[in-house]
């Protein structure tokens, strides 16, 4: 197993970080910019930040907020939500973010994907893919967007393999069914995922125990494991989970 890196995720919404279940309910979990810098202090490898409302609203990303976060830490941020067109990938980097996570953008025009990690690199294109569980899928699941509230009809397994081939450089497989409700990632999900492409994989939606992280690393084969409730709420810092990984002999960054 590759180390593991763990990345807390400010989930963003009129300035506030937010976190709710499968998307809705959402409660204000603090300021973004005293978050991230407390994540980083804690020892987060690195740090997301998802913009949920942009494409519901059909805008960009925020700029002020990338780079008010970024401007207090050093760990790589990737940001996303309503990233798409080239030009939007250019001024998310430019206002201080080292990645940017595409999704609803990459599922209308594929293409975005080749043209983007030729423009910026593989390595600073990660393409989020949302799904939910569809038996008419032949791998059970199918992709979802516009912030989970619309199905697309695409199997997700096969989506994922098609983002490797166009140039994608990590995949961030988010299961509707599990966000924000603290009963452990979709190990399925994850692992599906993790199986059919050579990609850092991060495991997202539904981190509510220690031992779920280990399960994500160990079962879902995710080398990145991104939460939000557990450490916007305090229940664990990330140094906590980093520790208690260790001691089941997980690799990962002291």
């Amino acid at each position: 197993m590759s180390k593991v890196k763990i990345m807390p995720c400010l989930d963003m919404k009129d300035g506030r970080v937010v976190k709710g279940v499968h998307f809705v309910d959402l409660k204000d979990a603090g300021d973004p910019v005293e978050n991230a810098a407390l994540y980083e202090e804690e020892g987060a490898d690195e740090l997301a930040m998802l913009d949920i409302a942009a494409t519901l609203e059909n805008r960009g990303t925020r700029l002020e907020w990338v780079k008010n976060v970024s401007s207090v830490i050093n760990i790589p941020l990737t940001v996303g939500g309503g990233i798409a067109s080239l030009e939007d990938i250019e001024l998310t980097l430019n206002a201080g973010a080292d990645k940017v996570s595409i999704n609803s953008a990459a599922v209308k025009r594929p293409e975005l994907i080749k043209e983007a990690s030729g423009k910026f690199g593989s390595e600073r294109i990660t393409v989020a893919i949302d799904g939910c569980r569809n038996k008419e899928m032949p791998s059970g699941f199918e992709v979802v967007v516009s912030g989970g509230t619309k199905s697309v009809g695409i199997d997700a397994v096969e989506w994922a393999k098609k983002c490797e081939s166009l140039g994608a450089g990590v995949i961030l497989p988010t299961s509707m069914d599990g966000d924000g409700t603290l009963d452990g990632y979709d190990l399925e999900y994850t692992r599906a995922i993790a199986d059919a492409v050579n990609l850092p994989i991060i495991a997202s939606g539904g981190a509510g125990k220690l031992s779920h992280f280990y399960d994500a690393a160990e079962q879902g084969k995710a080398s990145i494991l991104l939460a939000a409730s557990v450490f916007h709420f305090r229940t664990y810092s990330v140094q906590e989970v980093k520790e208690y990984l260790q001691g089941k002999n997980v690799d990962v960054y002291l």
